[in-house]
């Protein structure tokens, strides 16, 4: 199984398309972390960037992420990657937590696209 979690630094950047790099965590079947890459992060929004799309070839099945929009949401778990949002620290701890099973969903997306904040986009929203 491989866990990708958006990284800036060593923690989880809470805004999913504007992360430095993703972490690729590679686990095996007794949940023991293997071997750790990262991946650069595509510049641009996440929802309209290939990045789910290059997850999935290399073998990413889960995200663990701090918050992210529903179109990036959408992108990722039409890969079949299942989006955990919510996640909050240093990423090898939170992937840790997480196969303990410690990291829920917090079901809470990122509304930036709607209030027109800080997210600034060049795709229209």
């Amino acid at each position: 199984m491989k866990i990708a979690v958006p990284t800036r630094g060593n923690v989880i950047d809470d805004h999913f398309g504007h992360c430095e790099f993703y972490t690729l965590f590679t686990v095996d079947d007794a949940k023991n972390i293997t071997d750790t890459e990262t991946l650069p992060s595509p510049q641009g929004c996440g929802c309209k960037s290939n990045i789910a799309s290059v997850l999935k070839e290399k073998g990413v099945s889960v995200m663990l992420a701090g918050s992210m929009g529903d179109g990036a949401l959408k992108v990722l778990t039409d890969q079949n990657i299942k989006v955990l949002r919510g996640c909050k620290g240093e990423v090898r701890k939170v992937v840790e937590g997480y196969l303990k099973g410690f990291v829920l969903d917090s079901g809470i997306g990122c509304h930036h696209h709607d209030e027109g904040g800080e997210h600034q986009c060049s795709h229209g929203h």
